[in-house]
């Protein structure tokens, strides 16, 4: 292991992150498993890349067979592209029907940024104060949990993420919504004023890194209201949410209420092999078109096409779906069940297959354990537990696994967090 952090720093440089105080060197994958080097066997609590499962064969024969065919740019004709973008604009509302193809979401962002501009002819863009959309020089200064020392943000206007713990406004229901609201026409008014002019707002319709907020059905009409009055667009980056993780439907943004103007996806999307979209409706994508250049050599390649066809046909064929819909409730049962036991569980949010729980000092005053979640993270990876932390005090432990999770693999992860909670005792920061 030390000889693999060695040869790591050297030769990709300093601080490119691992997992973990101690890192896994992980060498198989199947199914909700892993197996480090040494024969260790994990439960994958965390990795949405391996969306319906690590090693799918039906992926894995799809990418091999198509491979074996033909692998080429878009720059020549190819069906399974087209038959794809088809397909996938079938699980979208009117007018979302046309799509770019990238290889990672940062891309996918970085041409919905750059759709906005083409459409309304503006440059400013609204995101939360703790998002990430990726690593792209224009994204990158979008991304609060990754800043970077040498940003440029002054076409960027930040709000408070919403919180349904810790309240914006300080009350529940249609006065958070409208606190958020309001902050989002603040930071409207403030381009318009004194910087580029309000393009739109790009954000994640479960606000994932943020912490994954409980939010009705409805919660961001407000917002969207103010958005549409001042011309702007919306963006969701369903990078997290997409492709059926939140259960009840296939789109995060569907689940919250709404119908964005661009959407954009990327890691689940062809099961850890590269490829992104953008998925917009035509007039916006003729907009872009008119007004950028844009070509991607990997984009759509077929072999990419033929891994992203094949998850939606385990989609489907699994039910996955409806399972991480069942699972996640079944989840957020058992967390709150040992939240009544624990009282460093402050508070437990789920939605679909991304569910965690807060952890506190003091559950009255919600003061964030972060250090405490540090160690409850590292304590389950010991005990062949992958997980992680989000949220704005990165106190929250963040459970977003491979959709074929069943419940009796929450059983597992249930009791072995009972047992490391117990271990460690109180949070004592």
């Amino acid at each position: 292991m030390t000889d693999l952090l060695t040869r790591r720093t050297k030769l990709l440089g300093p601080r490119v992150p691992t997992f973990y105080d101690q890192p896994v060197h992980i060498v198989k994958g199947e199914g909700v498993w892993l197996w480090d080097a040494d024969g260790k066997k994990y439960l994958d609590c965390y990795n949405n890349v391996a969306h319906v499962g690590h090693c799918h064969p039906h992926v894995v024969a799809a990418i091999a067979q198509q491979a074996g065919t033909l692998n080429t740019h878009t720059r020549y004709l190819h069906e399974t592209i087209l038959a794809y973008i088809e397909r996938l604009g079938a699980t979208f509302a009117d007018p979302l029907s046309s799509a770019i193809l990238t290889c990672t979401g940062s891309e996918a962002n970085d041409i919905a940024l750059r759709m906005a501009e083409a459409v309304t002819g503006k440059r400013g863009i609204i995101v939360t104060d703790h998002t990430y959309h990726g690593n792209t020089t224009a994204v990158a200064q979008l991304s609060t949990t990754n800043p970077s020392a040498f940003a440029d943000d002054s076409w960027v206007r930040f709000v408070p993420a919403p919180d349904s713990y810790r309240l914006l406004g300080g009350q529940a229901g249609a006065a958070h919504a409208q606190a958020f609201a309001d902050a989002v026409a603040a930071a409207i008014a403030d381009l318009e004023q004194n910087g580029p002019g309000f393009a739109g707002m790009l954000l994640c319709p479960t606000f994932v890194n943020e912490g994954l907020p409980q939010l009705d059905t409805g919660w961001l009409d407000p917002t969207l209201a103010q958005i549409r009055a001042a011309g702007g667009v919306v963006i969701a980056d369903e990078v997290q949410p997409g492709f059926g993780r939140v259960g009840s439907h296939f789109w995060g943004h569907q689940r919250i209420g709404i119908t964005p103007d661009i959407v954009t996806m990327g890691k689940p999307m062809g099961n850890g092999h590269p490829i992104a979209a953008v998925m917009t409706s035509a007039d916006i994508l003729g907009a872009f078109r008119a007004a950028f250049r844009y070509f991607n050599t990997f984009g759509g390649n077929p072999v990419s096409c033929a891994a992203a066809m094949a998850v939606l046909d385990v989609l489907e064929a699994e039910d996955l779906q409806k399972n991480a819909e069942k699972t996640g409730a079944y989840a957020v049962e058992q967390f709150q069940s040992l939240a009544a036991q624990h009282q460093m569980i402050g508070d437990v949010r789920g939605c679909g297959m991304i569910f965690g729980a807060e952890l506190v000092i003091d559950k009255k005053a919600k003061t964030p354990a972060k250090t405490y979640a540090d160690r409850v993270v590292n304590a389950m990876r010991q005990k062949g537990f992958l997980l992680s932390k989000f949220g704005k005090h990165y106190n929250t432990l963040k459970i977003r696994p491979p959709l074929p999770f069943q419940s009796d693999h929450v059983d597992l992860l249930v009791a072995a967090l009972d047992d490391t909670l117990t271990e460690l005792g109180p949070a004592l920061e």
